[in-house]
């Protein structure tokens, strides 16, 4: 468990206990932030005793896989929102809670793997607005939040692009390795969609002027910021997806047209092989004919199947058929 405590915009301590949350959430100079990883519903229920929760709120905390939102209540806000980590070069989103009242911000992360020192050394980097209580600090908190959704979207940007020139290579790269680096491709990306597109409801509803408890005309700017990131990853998220569609229909035509290549390629070579057989087999017959039984017979038709299939081919080299 991690804890700070600003006092008119000064951080006066850190590492200090639980327990004497309520003794500094009265002191309306005060900004109180504490961090669980992965609490038990114990810590969870004294949390909300010490900040008087609602008790739906610490319940959906214990409820997995929520949607990003925020639910209004009457002393406090209940936020959650997903942070990005990567396994692998597989995105597996974080899920991150967070309680905020007048003075306190309780983060509760779903487990270690949220960067929850980036959010701090964030706090740290500005903490000339550290004045501005539990507005400021929920901001560092979303600011990380969707960046680091704004980084990976740019990272699965450039995939898609660079899947979609390896299209038109020289070299084309192997189908089936093609096929799975587009379905993760996919993959990935709905995944950030579900987790990024909810996030323009999060940051309106708490840019909404009737919003008291982190409404705060100088912080205003930097929600707004934070907010148009949201909208250029959504938009961005629309992008890769339909440029991901636009892949896929290609690689199917490159498909249509490869087949027909072959096919073409099979027809002219049946065709080139089915005018020997045809003329060879006339000469087998068992009826006279001239040249029959003779040598001259032979060199006939031999001229004729090497004539025909001389002609054969350079037709179908001629339409583009071989």
């Amino acid at each position: 468990m991690r804890t700070r405590l600003y006092r008119n915009g000064v951080l006066e301590k850190e590492g200090f206990p639980v327990e004497e949350v309520s003794d500094h959430v009265g002191d309306p100079e005060a900004a109180v932030w504490f961090d669980l990883c992965s609490p038990t519903p114990e810590q969870l229920n004294q949390v909300g005793e010490e900040l008087g929760l609602h008790e739906l709120a610490v319940e959906d905390v214990l409820s997995d896989h929520q949607r990003p939102k925020v639910d209004v209540y009457d002393n406090h806000l209940f936020i959650t929102v997903y942070g990005i980590h990567l396994d692998e070069a597989r995105l597996v989103p974080v899920e991150v809670n967070a309680f905020v009242t007048s003075n306190a911000l309780v983060t509760v992360r779903e487990n270690a793997c949220f960067d929850i020192d980036e959010v701090v050394r964030r706090w740290d980097a500005t903490s000339r607005l550290a004045g501005h209580g539990v507005s400021f600090l929920l901001h560092g908190l979303l600011d990380y939040v969707v960046d680091s959704q704004f980084d990976l979207v740019q990272d699965l940007d450039a995939r898609a692009e660079a899947m979609e020139e390896s299209l038109f290579d020289d070299a084309p790269r192997d189908g089936r390795q093609l096929q799975r680096a587009m379905y993760l491709l996919r993959k990935d990306t709905a995944r950030l969609r579900k987790i990024s597109m909810p996030m323009r409801e999060v940051l309106g509803t708490l840019l909404r002027r009737d919003q008291e408890i982190v409404a705060d005309p100088v912080m205003a700017p930097y929600y707004e910021d934070v907010y148009d990131h949201v909208q250029r990853v959504a938009e961005w998220v629309e992008a890769i997806r339909d440029m991901l569609a636009n892949v896929r229909e290609t690689r199917l035509a490159q498909q249509g047209f490869r087949l027909n290549e072959i096919m073409k390629r099979v027809t002219s070579w049946a065709a080139i092989i089915a005018v020997p057989t045809a003329i060879t087999g006339f000469y087998g017959q068992n009826v006279p004919y001239p040249g029959s039984g003779d040598i001259s017979g032979f060199w006939a038709s031999s001229v004729l199947v090497a004539v025909a299939s001389v002609v054969l081919y350079a037709v179908f080299k001629k339409k583009d058929w071989l």
